[in-house]
């Protein structure tokens, strides 16, 4: 091996001869004689690049070392190492181009088979006697409406599982304007929008088929659906559920009101009195007609069929029970 001056207070780095010869950027190479190659005496010399070669073949005679770059000190690369360096380096470009990220991991997609259970199943069935997290339910009322009663069947209750209050009945208001006016109308006569655009009329919540029923029983059916009125329980969460069956409530309570119900000290005033202080028709606070476009309204035609004209509340069929003999005693009895 042979020292070289590296300059600039960096210290001497040793280069390594080999048998063969390699090319490296730059013209000037150190020629050591085969006298004494270890310590390149006796001939060391600095020549340029071009005069090594003969007719692009080192010269024969001498081994040579490129000089060391100040930059890149080290060891001189070989033509074999070179030759070996670029399709490493290209494997390793291309290994960083098919890096697996996060979003790329392995996992399970939903509703798929999988060979790695016995049962093929991607999705696991949840483990036995656990409860998911906000999934307990403990309060069966609060997210069901009905009570197992004392006959085994389920009841329902005229009762709300937590305080109304101000808040709650506000918040009930603002979802049954998004989410029941379009079928019940704001007032919630069953003529909503719906209603002007062909569709049968919805229930009318000031009738007393609904007055009758339990406050459970409008969540009920916004947890179920009713008829044509399909399930909300995606749109509505629990509590919104019942906030909204207080508001029918006192929706209910509203429009039946008597002056007898306001508080002392409070004015009274005619709706059309108001109705005509705002510019609108005295029709405005009469009561509601079916839309011509309803499909009450319409005359049935028999060879078109009656769609969605059955009566709300048909009359239960005649149920008849034959009669039978009594059945006979035990042996022996009289």
């Amino acid at each position: 091996m042979a020292n070289r001056e590296q300059g600039s207070g960096i210290r001497d780095q040793r280069a390594v001869i080999s048998g063969q010869w390699s090319i490296r950027p730059t013209t000037r190479v150190v020629i050591l004689s085969e006298a004494n190659p270890l310590r390149g005496e006796g001939g060391a010399e600095s020549k340029d690049l071009r005069l090594l070669f003969s007719n692009g073949v080192p010269r024969p005679g001498s081994l040579w070392v490129p000089q060391v770059s100040i930059l890149r000190p080290g060891r001189a690369w070989t033509l074999a190492s070179r030759v070996l360096a670029a399709p490493i380096c290209a494997a390793l470009l291309f290994a960083a181009g098919c890096r697996q990220d996060m979003q790329d991991q392995p996992r399970m997609d939903p509703q798929r088979g999988s060979d790695f259970f016995a049962d093929h199943r991607g999705a696991r069935p949840q483990v036995l006697n656990t409860v998911a997290r906000g999934q307990l339910h403990d309060d069966s009322y609060f997210f069901t409406g009905v009570v197992q009663a004392a006959n085994g069947y389920k009841t329902e209750l005229d009762q709300m599982p937590f305080p109304v209050t101000m808040e709650v009945l506000q918040r009930g208001q603002e979802r049954f304007n998004v989410y029941c006016t379009p079928c019940h109308s704001r007032v919630g006569n069953g003529l909503g929008e719906i209603v002007e655009r062909g569709f049968k009329t919805a229930g009318n919540l000031h009738d007393q088929v609904r007055l009758s029923q339990p406050i459970s029983h409008y969540f009920y059916v916004m947890t179920h659906g009713y008829g044509a009125m399909p399930d909300y329980s995606t749109q509505l969460t629990p509590s919104d559920r019942w906030a909204v069956a207080a508001y029918i409530r006192a929706l209910q309570l509203s429009q039946a009101a008597t002056v007898a119900d306001v508080p002392a000290g409070v004015e009274v005033r005619d709706l059309k009195e108001i109705a005509s202080e705002e510019g609108l028709p005295e029709a405005y606070a009469e009561p509601w007609k079916l839309p011509a476009t309803a499909v009450e309204a319409q005359h049935p035609v028999a060879s078109e069929g009656t769609p969605a004209m059955a009566p709300g509340y048909p009359a239960p069929p005649q149920i008849q029970i034959p009669k039978t003999a009594a059945p006979a005693g035990p042996q022996g009895s009289k």
